[in-house]
This record gives structure tokens, C-alpha cells and sequence, in this order.
């Protein structure tokens, strides 16, 4: 008897640490196993893709796994956000989606996915002030000369974008549509070929993600006109909101993680976890502020009921703006 007590006091130490692993076995039952690809919608170089590697590069830290950008563009970033919207749902393909693919795109056209029945939210990581440029050639300094210079002048000013339906299109048709002008859409395959070109001078405007802009904007090969939200952000804290200009203008993309639908939610749980404790570091607030970004930290149902409440009021803004909405 005496034995058998002292046979099981020798190995009682190693109670806490099996519950511990049975616990992380529950959690994603022994997930991952394998890399994690987090797909980026966009070109390399873009808001998307730059929040997406932040992010990456803790989460894997956090899992003790591998996980990686994967960049597919195309469509307004509905060629990537297709992709994930198809993929097995095992938590090993999921997606750095944004207010581009998810809401404005779905209001605009007709897509072979559905925002709400197609992904399991995640996790809200983010928000990134965008500004509007202009290349220096171009006679204007503000958003009221730029304004009067495109009333004179209808359908000759260009405005480069990440693509149809992406964010940085339709904040270039909202300004046309709010101040009665006509500015004329050129698409690239991503928010940073859309900038390059306009430092390039083969197009007059963009609007793009503070962090792209503001080395262009420094030099001197761009010109800031005026940031989309409703307040001015710390890399540009000498130019205005566009709201300043365009009364009730004021847009600021988020980004957020989903997966595909049917995903267990146990692993929903657990990316879930992980994604908020990544965005909650200091270290990740500050590498997110460097790149004209702000972190944020909603969870996956609060997440899946922005994604509901902002299909409605983009359907809103789009139509009374006259832009076209699909049923």
C-alpha cells in the first residue's frame, strides 16, 4: 500500500502538464499542424498586405506555427476573397479581408460568394486612414482647387484605384458624385501599382493608404489633398479631412480575418484568441501607427455584425451618391 502511494506521488507532478496539453488539444484539436496561409486579396505593397504581415508574423509566434501571406489580386480583391470563400474548411486558408471585397464590391456587382453565409468572421484587426494625392504637375494644392480645376474640367482628370469595387475606387467616385464632377476611373491589380503610376505622372489622382503615400508625399512626388475619415491622422497632421471640403465625407477602411464557412469553431475560437492578443501588444499598436495604421480588436461576433450593419449602410451611401447597386 505504502508503495502504490509512493508510486503515485512520484508522477503526480505530471498531472497539471497532461490537463494542460488535453486542454490545448481541445482548443483545435491538435491544430495547427501544418502552415497557416492568410491570403491577401491585393498586391503586395498595399494596406492589406502590409496589416496582414504585422499580424502574420505574431500570430505565428502565438500558434508556434508558420503562418504566411499569401497575395492573389484581382477584381477589387474579389479574386482572393473568392479563393478562401472555396477553400477547406480546416483553418489553414484564411483571409485578411477588408471593406473593399467584403462590403462595397458585394453592393456593386455580382459575385459568385456571399459576405455572410460564405466566412466565419474572426477577428476585426484594424483600421487605415487613406488620403487622396495628386501628382505635383497638377495646378492644385487643395480640395477646393482641385474642385474648381475638375468642374472646368469634366472627364479629364484621372483617379488610379486598387481595382473595380475596391475602397480606393469608390472613395474616388463618391468625391466625383458629391461635388457634381466627373473624374475617370483607371483600375490596377492593387492600391500600390495605383500609387506608383501616379508618382510615374501617367495618372492625375489617387487615394491611397497613408503609409504608401507619405514617403511619395515627403519627396515631393505627391501631394496630399485631403485624408478620407473624419479626423487627420499623425503621418499627415497638416492635411485636413476631406470632410473639411465635402460636408459628411468620411470613410476609413478596416480589415478584418475570416475563414471559410463551416470552419469547427473550436479553431474559430482559438485564431480568435490569438488574432486579439496579437493586435492588444504594444509592439504590434506600435508597428501598426508607423504604417499610418490603428489597430483594433473586435471579436468574431461583433465582427460578424459590422460586416451585416455596413452591407446596409454603403447601400445607402452608393445609391444616394447615384452609383448602381445590385439586388
Amino acid at each position: 500500500m505504502k508503495k502504490a502511494l509512493k508510486t503515485a506521488l512520484r508522477f503526480a507532478w505530471l498531472l497539471p502538464a497532461c490537463l494542460s496539453l488535453q486542454a490545448h488539444a481541445a482548443d483545435g484539436d491538435g491544430y495547427p499542424s501544418r502552415p497557416v496561409r492568410l491570403i491577401s486579396p491585393f498586391a503586395a505593397g498595399g494596406s492589406n498586405d502590409t496589416v496582414a504581415r504585422i499580424v502574420a508574423a505574431e500570430i505565428a509566434r502565438g500558434l508556434k506555427q508558420q503562418m504566411f501571406v499569401d497575395n492573389r489580386p484581382g477584381a477589387g480583391g474579389s479574386v482572393g476573397t473568392d479563393f478562401v470563400a472555396k477553400a477547406p474548411p480546416d483553418g489553414y486558408i484564411l483571409l485578411s479581408g477588408g471593406i473593399g471585397s467584403l462590403v462595397v464590391n458585394p453592393n456593386i456587382s455580382k459575385l459568385p460568394y456571399n459576405t455572410l453565409t460564405d466566412f466565419e468572421p474572426i477577428a476585426l484587426i484594424g483600421r487605415v486612414p487613406h488620403v487622396l494625392v495628386s501628382h505635383p504637375s497638377l495646378p492644385v494644392r487643395s480640395m477646393r482647387t482641385l474642385i474648381e480645376l475638375a468642374r472646368k474640367n469634366p472627364n479629364k482628370l484621372h483617379y488610379s484605384s486598387g481595382g473595380v469595387g475596391s475602397f480606393t475606387h469608390l472613395a474616388g467616385e463618391l468625391i466625383g458624385a458629391r461635388t457634381n464632377t466627373k473624374l475617370v476611373h483607371v483600375p490596377y491589380r492593387g492600391g500600390a501599382p495605383a500609387v506608383t503610376d501616379v508618382v510615374a505622372g501617367h495618372v492625375e489622382l489617387s487615394v491611397a493608404p497613408v503609409n504608401t503615400a507619405v514617403p511619395h508625399v515627403r519627396s515631393e512626388r505627391l501631394r496630399a489633398l485631403g485624408v478620407t475619415g473624419a479626423r487627420r491622422t499623425a503621418l499627415l497632421q497638416d492635411v485636413a479631412p476631406i470632410s473639411d471640403t465635402i460636408p459628411g465625407y468620411d470613410l476609413t477602411p478596416w480589415y478584418g480575418v475570416l475563414a471559410p464557412a463551416k470552419t469547427p469553431a473550436r479553431i474559430v475560437s482559438l485564431l480568435e484568441r490569438e488574432f486579439l492578443a496579437a493586435v492588444r501588444k504594444p509592439e504590434v499598436r506600435e508597428k501598426f501607427a508607423a504604417q499610418g495604421a490603428d489597430t483594433a480588436a473586435m471579436t468574431a461576433a461583433e465582427f460578424r455584425a459590422l460586416l451585416a450593419s455596413e452591407l446596409q449602410s454603403w447601400r445607402k451611401l452608393l445609391s444616394s451618391a447615384g452609383i448602381k447597386t445590385v439586388n
